[in-house]
């Protein structure tokens, strides 16, 4: 059988591209088309290299479908392959967001999208208890696993412990329990593929392949960790000259360069850190605010974490300082953009090489498996709190929705939220409908709801 000739970096563009513009449905959805597209159709990579890029993606703090995007493009054509993969799967979504946030803030007012909103905020509860079930299914295996993720909950939802802390623990519980019972740590494995060489031998990077990446040395480490610290940092400090160290843009460019570093487990697992601080200590938006810009990420390409861009340009519309709000909100939403993926290219830029090198690390995936059980507990959080806001009316809230009940002294539970949610619950769960045909929907049930009050 034929080995495949080389790929031009002109041919690997138009791939990015269609990936890039391809990338709904959250990171499970993007790392399929990236499968497909790269291992399958094209093999222009074998699955066994796909898998492994994919394992120590899921180690990283960072969405790893954006990660393993900027990897693959690393293998193919070294640093300028890697990121033009990674920007480009970036671009579309942001740009994307940029413009459904200037269309909240200037018509949220009017009531087709109030009603728009009203729809997505249900639906957005059925969307992360499926991530809850999703997730749960793939690391609690067992009664250890199952009892981190119940901590997890109770640390952050009754005693309200950061998100770092208890991400930072579990990570070192894994570490030592692996070291002590393999058995019940060894969750997260990495996947195999096929092995056999005639069928590597179809593949251009395969098992047997170099990465065209450098060759890992301790100067090119630092020296490359150097120049992305300060590629991270500069924007940040020029906001600090041109605005001052107590604006709007420096707390952003501080707070998301925070939420990047713990952002294990994806864009589910970091929003109530998010909520802990943009709302309840920066306020910045409010949760019903926070419900709605994760329902319009959800509708645009590329990885869900571009929900913060939305929380970073309400944070600056509002507080714009010398520019006017529609400016200061384009700038705040680009500073967290910015400080939310340079991480992202460092940790692979500065990784990759060494983790080329490291195939099969027992100890790495177990404490990855005990990350991941603890953010079963965290993303249980997050649907707890959507759901308590968003199908709960608290009694001194004045309102005259006509789908209220209520019963005794109670708060009272708006029925049409909750059947929005349930009937997207029941429809991606259980029959797996796509993700952009429920937002839809719900946001069509969601408009008619409104116009019956």
């Amino acid at each position: 059988m034929s080995e495949p000739g080389p790929v031009t970096f002109r041919d690997a563009l138009r791939v990015w591209i269609k990936i890039a513009l391809l990338s709904f449905g959250g990171p499970t959805g993007q790392i399929a088309v990236m499968h497909r597209l790269l291992v399958e159709e094209r093999k222009w990579i074998s699955d066994n290299r796909f898998l492994h890029a994919l394992n120590y993606c899921m180690l990283l703090p960072g969405p790893e479908a954006h990660q393993l995007v900027t990897y693959t493009g690393w293998l193919m054509h070294g640093l300028r392959g890697g990121l033009v993969a990674g920007l480009l799967f970036i671009l579309p979504g942001a740009i994307s967001l940029l413009a459904l946030s200037v269309v909240y803030v200037e018509y949220q007012h009017i009531g087709a999208v109030q009603g728009i909103f009203y729809g997505l905020k249900a639906a957005v509860v059925a969307v992360v208890v499926e991530a809850v079930i999703r997730i749960g299914k793939r690391v609690l295996k067992n009664p250890v696993m199952i009892a981190i993720a119940i901590a997890s909950f109770v640390a952050i939802y009754f005693f309200r412990v950061p998100f770092p802390f208890i991400i930072g623990i579990a990570a070192l519980l894994g570490f030592v329990g692996g070291r002590v019972r393999e058995d019940l740590f060894y969750i997260v494995k990495p996947r195999t593929g096929a092995k056999d060489s005639d069928v590597e031998s179809q593949y251009l990077i395969s098992d047997r392949s170099p990465a065209a990446g450098a060759v890992p040395t301790l100067s090119r480490t630092l020296m490359t960790i150097l120049t992305w610290l300060v590629v991270w940092w500069a924007p940040v400090a020029i906001c600090v000259q041109a605005f001052g160290p107590n604006s709007v843009y420096v707390a952003e460019g501080v707070f998301f360069s925070e939420a990047a570093m713990v952002t294990f487990g994806g864009a589910y697992a970091v929003l109530p850190f998010v909520a802990q601080e943009a709302v309840e200590r920066h306020h910045w938006l409010t949760v019903g605010e926070m419900q709605d810009g994760l329902g319009m990420a959800e509708t645009t390409p590329g990885p869900l974490i571009i929900v913060l861009q939305f929380v970073g340009f309400l944070g600056a519309y509002r507080d714009p300082g010398s520019l006017s709000p529609l400016t200061g909100g384009v700038l705040g939403s680009a500073i967290t953009t910015w400080v939310t993926f340079a991480p992202s290219f460092m940790w692979i830029f500065v990784g990759a090489p060494w983790i080329e090198r490291l195939r099969g690390n027992k100890l790495l995936s177990t404490a990855l498996s005990a990350v991941t059980a603890a953010v079963v507990g965290v993303v249980v959080n997050l649907a707890v709190w959507f759901a308590l806001k968003t199908l709960v009316i608290p009694l001194e809230q004045p309102t005259h929705n006509v789908f209220q009940i209520s019963v005794g002294g109670l708060p009272r539970l708006d029925l049409a939220a909750i059947l929005i949610a349930v009937a997207s619950g029941v429809a991606l769960i259980r029959y797996h409908v796509n993700l952009l045909w429920v937002l839809g929907a719900c946001a069509i049930l969601g408009w008619l709801a409104c116009l019956c009050v």
